[in-house]
């Protein structure tokens, strides 16, 4: 979806999602080059994009403070935790999607009306993407 968008270079791409880390840890990291406009120019900067869970996240951010604490000398047993936390946070997100999966067959079934797939909820406000935002297949 982000290669057709024509002022927006797909720099590199590193998918944990398929090739999990050995950490058990999840995510699309994206390195993106993409305009930014000045008053007098505009600017190519670098940026990353990291794209995971709900529940990935609270496992990164909570790995990220154990290492820095530890001066990243963690003791085995919390690296053993966390391998065993992000596990069950892959299984919890596999879950939620299959729930959200039948509730969508349930409403399909019954002829409720859909989600609108070009809306997001974050943190409470309501955002519309544009339609050419979801790969189309």
């Amino acid at each position: 979806m982000l290669q057709r968008q024509k002022d927006i270079t797909v720099i590199e791409c590193k998918d944990y999602i398929k090739n999990p880390k050995p950490n058990g840890y999840q995510s699309l990291h994206l390195i993106l080059q993409v305009p930014i406009f000045m008053s007098d120019r505009e600017e190519n900067m670098y940026v990353e994009i990291q794209i995971r869970t709900i529940a990935m996240d609270f496992w990164a951010s909570l790995e990220h403070k154990i290492y820095y604490k530890y001066n990243k000398e963690v003791p085995a047993h919390l690296t053993e935790e966390l391998k065993e936390a992000a596990d069950s946070a892959t299984k919890l997100d596999r879950k939620m999607e299959e729930i959200h999966r039948k509730m969508a067959q349930i409403k399909e079934d019954n002829n409720e009306e859909k989600e609108n797939p070009l809306e997001l909820m974050l943190l409470n406000e309501r955002f519309a993407l544009p339609e050419d935002f979801l790969e189309k297949e």
